[in-house]
């Protein structure tokens, strides 16, 4: 069952550039962790924005959650056929009302931002640097370190408006020497 017209969707050529934003996040990430294209596929995941989410998905407030479900592979019944399947459930409201109450933000860089954080946050879950059902308290602190860490990785980016994105999120970032020792 889907809320369909209960909240706005992005338009065509908005999931175009979501979807840029989408393949420029995962080789940033995938080269700040070191990962080949194949490794990117361990830890299985998929990016959708709001007309594909169900109900249960879709959330008011953050721009983007992650949803981890099981997988099995074709044709196993054992244990060990099972896999985390992560979906980033991109919520289009939350990002199109925030464009509009900060017209200095452009879609692509802000896209950009909250994917590489989702993705940040699915190497870590998938590298068991973070644990998915963690204290509500640690999930904070997690935040706190994904934020430095999507910084750290998109800082040196040359993109128009990537700037202006940084410093919206400035008040997440830990310490600089906090970044040192976070993976």
């Amino acid at each position: 069952m889907k809320k369909m017209g209960v909240h706005p969707t992005f338009k065509k050529d908005e999931l175009t550039i979501v979807n840029n934003a989408v393949a420029l996040a995962e080789e940033l990430v995938g080269n700040h962790y070191k990962m080949s294209a194949n490794q990117w596929l361990q830890p299985k995941y998929d990016v959708t924005t709001l007309t594909d989410l169900t109900d249960y998905e879709i959330v008011d407030g953050p721009f983007a959650q992650i949803i981890r479900y099981e997988g099995k592979l074709k044709g196993g019944v054992l244990g060990s056929s099972a896999y985390d399947f992560y979906k980033i459930c991109i919520q289009d409201h939350a990002i199109l009302d925030t464009l509009k109450a900060h017209p200095k933000i452009a879609l692509s860089p802000f896209a950009l931002y909250v994917v590489t954080h989702e993705l940040v946050h699915i190497v870590r879950f998938s590298r068991f640097l973070q644990n998915f059902n963690a204290s509500d308290m640690e999930k904070l602190l997690e935040e706190r370190r994904v934020h430095g860490i999507t910084h750290h990785i998109l800082d040196p980016v040359k993109a128009h408006g990537l700037d202006t994105v940084l410093e919206f999120y400035s008040r997440w970032r830990p310490p600089f020497d906090e970044l040192i020792t976070i993976p």
